[in-house]
Formats: C-alpha cells, structure tokens, sequence
C-alpha cells in the first residue's frame, strides 16, 4: 500500500517498444508531410513564375534602365 504523499498512477514507468514505435510514426508521418508540402509549394511556384516570364515577354519595361540624361557627371 502506498503513503498519502505517493501515488500509484505517478509511479516512474519504462519505456516500451510500442512508444517508441508510436514516435517513429509521427516522424514519419510528419516528413511525408513536409515533402508533400515542399511538392506542392515547387508545383505552385513553377506555375507562377512560368506566367510572369511570359508576361516579362510579351511586354518588355520601356523604362529599364539608365538613360544618358540621367547620369551624374561627378561621378
């Protein structure tokens, strides 16, 4: 029998296998999370940035640049 200071449910307990293997899934779960993730950011991203080439194509920046005008001659 335990004392009233003491607790059987707070008794130190090891360690078993099946924890540890309960772990090894939710990491494994959790990388195959992140990699579908990582997937799908790329996928989203090439999509975009194939538009905004297209886009830079079709209609170049007239105002690129530095004109002749504009340039400091102490320089």
């Amino acid at each position: 029998m335990t004392s009233p200071t003491e607790s059987d449910a707070l008794a130190p307990t090891e360690v078993t296998s099946s924890t540890s293997q309960s772990w090894t899934k939710v990491g494994i779960a959790a990388a195959a999370s992140a990699l579908a993730g990582g997937l799908a950011a790329a996928w989203w991203y090439r999509k975009t940035l194939k538009t905004l080439r297209q886009t830079e194509e079709i209609e170049p920046n007239p105002k690129f640049g530095i004109y002749p005008d504009e340039i400091d001659p102490d320089l």
